[in-house]
């Protein structure tokens, strides 16, 4: 009996690791699914159309069924907090990624798209929601991490390198049509590319600082939530669309690569992922749920040499251990930062949120709520996950997103 015992116990206390690997997986696949698209020539503001608008196909039977009941009161300033949150993650986030993954590889999206803790540090010391106290040792990691995670995406924007070859680069000949073209005329474009994927991790960590108001009001229903920001982030992509696409035929979508990568990003890294990260965040807490979004990175650069023959450089290598040791960095300031909380303070209340779609448990304080509600927010990203919000204070996406 002891050893049945014992490998259920295993079993138990793997899950939260093999959810996590194969969500990597999952973000990993969509990011290849996503270059190759746009490699073919779709859109990315109709791209960014037709994911949230299957993202919210999915998710909002789901919030009818379980959270109909008891629904906050759409005021003016609830409709306009959703408004701004849709128009920050939805259409900044996920058209400048979409931008800045199209001109660069998904290999270098997704080392960048690791800067969003550190961001979002940032941001919630500028807007006043976490103190910044340099005498103790987890806020000096924080500092330290930051600085790092800016100075490796400099180093992976302004410096390229020799190409590093994979050990099987020679022998894989991918279809034309998806190679990844990151070298010749590709490099007038880097840069603008880095440029367009910082700005989309600057929006999505503006997201993380601005939702607190919403969370609030939409705690006990975070699908709903999710559901009304896909929603009218798909209305505003419209808009947005019609605005830069003047062609009608770029709407144009059939039962090929296009239907595939938005009906994936949707689905997958929308729905799926929020299910499912939101079990682990509630087990295990966003900081063990973000530490495994470098693998992501690794899982993409393999898939890519094989599909896309992507190019890596030695300048984006450099630069993505850089942001990794100082996304580390971070996550371990903010997990002493939890630990010191919880050992000062008697929780008064554990709040549930999900961003980008992730969901995650939140300990309140009641000296401390803001600062704790931003501690969580910077769990993950996808690069390009669309917007699954009062979830997880996502580090929500890119996400894959």
């Amino acid at each position: 009996m002891e050893k049945p015992t014992c490998f259920s116990n295993f079993l138990e206390n793997s899950k939260p690791y093999f959810a996590m690997i194969s969500l990597q997986f999952g973000y990993a696949g969509m990011n290849i699914i996503t270059k190759v698209s746009l490699n073919r020539g779709m859109s990315h503001y109709v791209l960014v159309v037709y994911r949230h608008a299957f993202a919210t196909a999915v998710i909002a039977p789901f919030a009818f069924f379980f959270e109909r009941k008891k629904q906050p009161k759409i005021t003016f300033p609830v409709f306009m907090q959703i408004f701004i949150l849709a128009l920050l993650g939805p259409v900044i986030d996920q058209n400048f990624y979409y931008a800045g993954l199209k001109f660069t590889s998904p290999t270098f999206s997704c080392a960048m798209s690791n800067m969003l803790p550190a961001m979002t540090f940032v941001m919630a010391v500028i807007c006043r929601m976490e103190k910044l106290d340099m005498k103790t040792i987890r806020c000096q990691a924080k500092v330290a991490g930051t600085v790092v995670t800016v100075a490796g995406a400099m180093l992976m924007t302004l410096y390229k390198g020799p190409i590093v070859q994979m050990l099987w680069s020679k022998y894989i000949h991918p279809k034309s049509s998806y190679v990844t073209d990151t070298t010749g005329t590709g490099d007038k474009h880097w840069f603008l590319g880095s440029v367009l994927l910082t700005i989309a991790t600057l929006a999505w960590a503006s997201l993380f600082v601005l939702q607190n108001k919403a969370l609030k009001t939409y705690k006990d229903h975070q699908l709903s939530l999710t559901s009304l920001v896909c929603f009218i982030g798909t209305l505003q992509a419209i808009v947005v669309t019609f605005v830069m696409e003047h062609k009608p035929s770029v709407w144009k979508i059939g039962f090929d690569m296009n239907l595939l990568a938005a009906a994936y990003a949707g689905i997958v890294t929308s729905s799926i992922s929020y299910y499912v990260q939101g079990l682990v965040m509630k087990k295990r807490g966003p900081v063990f749920a973000t530490a495994f979004s470098p693998l992501m990175m690794i899982i993409v650069a393999i898939m890519g040499s094989f599909i896309l023959a992507e190019k890596i450089f030695l300048g984006s290598v450099l630069g993505a251990v850089l942001i990794v040791a100082g996304l580390y960095s971070v996550l371990w300031g903010k997990h002493k930062e939890g630990l010191e909380n919880r050992d000062d303070e008697i929780p008064e209340a554990i709040k549930g949120c999900h961003v980008n779609g992730t969901a995650v448990m939140s300990v309140m304080d009641g000296n401390d709520v803001e600062a704790n509600q931003v501690k969580n927010a910077e769990a993950n990203k996808l690069s390009s996950v669309a917007i699954c919000m009062p979830i997880s204070e996502l580090p929500v996406v890119k996400a894959g997103k």
